[in-house]
């Protein structure tokens, strides 16, 4: 088994505001895995709030390859990454996964999700990001992606004029779902004021509103909100969904903070188990990272998976999106091919 990998910076077609920062650049890094003519891709995205950065993953990449001495034995890939680095280091890990998977889905000629042995239940409808920017802009990008077709919207919020923006929004996209995403921003007095502001806007649900670490205000912000309340910032590990069911309806499943596709499962899985519904969302990827997201989101209830559509210069080719919805690749592997 040979491992190489590269690190490119991704570009977004505009930037990309959140209530934390505004980007226009994303490094991220590509592994290979080689061996008996076989190659496994993956991709890290590493996010610095997840305590990873391009340095980070670079760093520790040479330190982890060996862990893919046998891609088959999945169980013991964990734990080998797990030994070899007990810090979490999850898109580098993420990376790493993905590559043994792809690998072996190749090996035997099948897409990774039937491989998995997965339903091929259609992957539902994503999302598409209207990101924090000056409200005319915001506007703009409301507009626009309501004449692509989009469906769906999510609103990036947590500034001292969200009321302003989401009516705004709403007046752009009358007919369209609309989801909000807070990026812990709030405070417990900012969201309960915004509870009747996402009611009157018809918001569908709303996303991490409060920090990461405050479950209990998020408990008993759920107790009053008609809209349901959606753990992002909050999960960090696959341990952490169970705490997390007390206090959210949802949570939201990113492969690149979890560890992997097969991490994103279990966790999935533990979800189910403790009756919260379930988001497939994604970092600023490319379509190589997006496909191995889309390859799990025929089992969730909900997908936020524009991650490559906000991209101007998205290195891999090969899923078929029509507006919102994304076609789950049939080809063997993750379905995707470097340009």
């Amino acid at each position: 088994m040979q491992a190489t990998w590269e690190t490119l910076d991704l570009h977004t077609a505009q930037p990309f505001g959140i209530a934390r920062w505004t980007h226009s650049v994303y490094p991220r890094t590509f592994v290979t895995l080689t061996a008996e003519g076989v190659t496994g891709q993956g991709e890290a995205a590493p996010n610095a709030f997840y305590g990873e950065t391009r340095g980070t993953v670079e760093a520790v990449l040479p330190l982890l390859a060996g862990a893919l001495a046998d891609p088959w034995d999945w169980d013991g890939l964990h734990s080998r990454l797990t030994a070899l680095m007990p810090f979490h280091h999850p898109s580098a890990k993420c990376a790493l996964e993905m590559a043994a998977l792809e690998w072996c889905a190749r090996q035997v000629g099948l897409p990774v999700w039937r491989l998995l042995g997965l339903s091929p239940a259609p992957v539902p409808e994503s999302s598409y990001t209207v990101s924090i920017a000056e409200l005319p802009e915001m506007r703009r990008q409301t507009r626009e992606a309501v004449a692509r077709g989009h469906g769906i919207l999510k609103v990036k919020l947590g500034t001292d004029r969200d009321e302003q923006i989401l009516e705004a929004l709403r007046e752009e996209a009358t007919d369209v779902a609309l989801r909000v995403d807070a990026n812990a921003a709030w405070t417990r007095a900012q969201a309960g004021r915004m509870l009747g502001v996402l009611d009157a806007a018809r918001v569908e649900f709303v996303e991490q509103p409060l920090a990461a670490g405050d479950l209990e205000g998020h408990a008993a912000l759920r107790a009053v909100a008609r809209v349901p309340i959606v753990a992002d910032e909050s999960l960090h590990h696959v341990s952490d969904v169970p705490a997390l069911a007390a206090a959210f309806d949802g949570v939201n499943l990113k492969l690149a903070k979890l560890g992997g596709p097969l991490q994103a499962l279990h966790a999935l899985r533990l979800a189910r188990t403790h009756g919260l519904q379930v988001m497939m969302g994604c970092m600023i990827e490319s379509s190589l990272g997006i496909s191995a997201a889309v390859h799990l989101a025929g089992a969730c209830d909900w997908a936020d998976l524009d991650g490559a559509l906000l991209l101007a210069d998205d290195p891999y080719l090969g899923l078929e999106w029509q507006a919102g919805t994304v076609q789950r690749p049939t080809g063997a592997g993750w379905g995707v091919s470097r340009v």
